[in-house]
């Protein structure tokens, strides 16, 4: 059974998600698919765009070490009034798809050429340190062209409006960095130390992606650009195994506890149950979703270890085991995890994995909806509260009360 789309097999798309070309195209036939859908509502019609970044900066990946940076700028506004253009804190819980959508088509992004070893240059330029500002600095762009209005759409970082070469990009308002990061840029730490240290002090995840990615943390000498798509991933990847030292010397926790939230169409319930660590992503697509292109659910497990190895990377899931860990280290134990991610039609646009983080921490703030569950009363639980196939239900109920597992051939239909 295939996508409907020639030759390509069903469960390609969710293993891709459009960002790590598995069919081979070059592009994703999907998002391509989607993206003439969207309302974009920029209207520029002039090659000198100002405003003031929010901040919004990116690092593209394409023709590495010869690497794109992006700048966005909402024209003609300026002070706190740009900052919701990129600030998914703001839009949590407050914003649907389509406000995001239309926030986002709004941003043009200058970009600059930049070897990826030279990040400093960015400094120089005062481009990384407005980045950076904890509030929007003013800035103007004198573009190659007028912008064509469009949306790229992406699983991991939020839609991104019209982008276009820049000849020139002028920062002329002051960026004001934390204190803590301004000292940071300087000393010649390596990069999973200064992720921790920034992490710890509650400097916001993405402006720690985007001190990374722009090459301002990590051994003075040794110092890169880092693709955006890339530091997300490392960031999570550097938080857990900081977040694991301390686990893995708790103890279990000794009752059974479930959590849940939604948003975005995107529902999630999260299980800490009593032994090692370990944690399991389920994630269901339901059928006509985004990378569900077809009439029946598509599903994508992955199982990480005792010691944070992931059998598959996702970007989705890394999101959703940040928060969890640090959960777990605050609570000063450790669990056996399990994510149940349930997509619903209506999340027909991605919107970065942002969502996830901040949906899965928001699960753990709330408090458990149910402790210590007998079977029966879990298994009600999920069938009231998901739509998802019962094999998954029976699956999660095996994993938490430790009956037989479920093997590879009871997925097959």
């Amino acid at each position: 059974m295939n996508t409907g789309l020639p030759g390509i097999p069903r469960d390609l798309c969710l293993r891709c998600k459009g960002y790590r070309n598995l069919c081979g195209l070059g592009y994703c036939p999907l998002l391509r698919s989607f993206r003439g859908k969207v309302k974009v509502i920029t209207s520029i019609n002039d090659t000198r765009v100002n405003g003031a970044t929010p901040p919004s900066a990116l690092v593209g990946e394409h023709g590495y070490p010869y690497i794109n940076v992006y700048i966005g700028l909402p024209p003609s506004v300026y002070g706190d009034e740009a900052k919701k253009y990129d600030d998914p804190r703001s839009w949590f819980l407050r914003l649907g798809l389509g406000d995001i959508i239309e926030l986002r088509s709004q941003l043009v992004y200058a970009k600059k050429k930049s070897r990826a070893n030279n990040p400093w240059r960015l400094y120089e330029e005062e481009i990384g340190l407005a980045a950076l500002s904890r509030r929007p600095v003013d800035a103007e762009a004198e573009l190659s062209n007028i912008p064509r209005p469009r949306l790229k759409l992406d699983p991991l970082l939020p839609p991104m409006g019209p982008s276009i070469t820049a000849r020139r990009i002028r920062v002329s308002g002051n960026p004001s960095l934390h204190p803590v990061l301004e000292k940071t840029i300087w000393d010649d730490l390596r990069a999973e130390q200064a992720v921790w240290r920034l992490h710890r002090v509650g400097l916001d995840h993405y402006e720690i992606i985007r001190a990374l990615s722009l090459g301002f943390i990590g051994t003075l000498k040794r110092r890169r650009l880092v693709p955006t798509r890339w530091s997300i991933t490392a960031v999570d990847s550097m938080l857990a195994k900081m977040y694991l030292k301390k686990i893995h010397l708790s103890r279990p926790v000794s009752d059974i506890l479930v959590y849940h939230a939604e948003y975005l169409y995107n529902k999630y319930t999260i299980i800490l149950a009593p032994g090692r660590y370990t944690s399991t992503w389920i994630e269901v697509w339901m059928p006509n979703s985004l990378w569900n292109p077809h009439a029946e659910p598509s599903i994508l497990i992955i199982k990480d270890d005792y010691w944070g190895r992931p059998e598959k990377m996702d970007g989705g899931f890394l999101a959703a085991r940040t928060p969890i860990l640090e959960h777990l280290a605050r609570m000063n134990r450790q669990a056996k995890v399990i994510i149940l991610r349930e997509v619903l039609p209506q999340y027909i646009y991605p919107v970065g994995n942002w969502q996830i983080r901040m949906t899965v921490a928001e699960a753990l703030r709330r408090g458990p909806v149910l402790k210590n569950p007998m079977k029966n009363e879990l298994l009600l639980y999920l069938r009231k509260t998901h739509s998802v196939p019962d094999h998954i239900y029976d699956y999660v109920c095996r994993k938490i009360y430790g009956e037989r597992q479920l093997t590879l051939d009871d997925f097959r239909h």
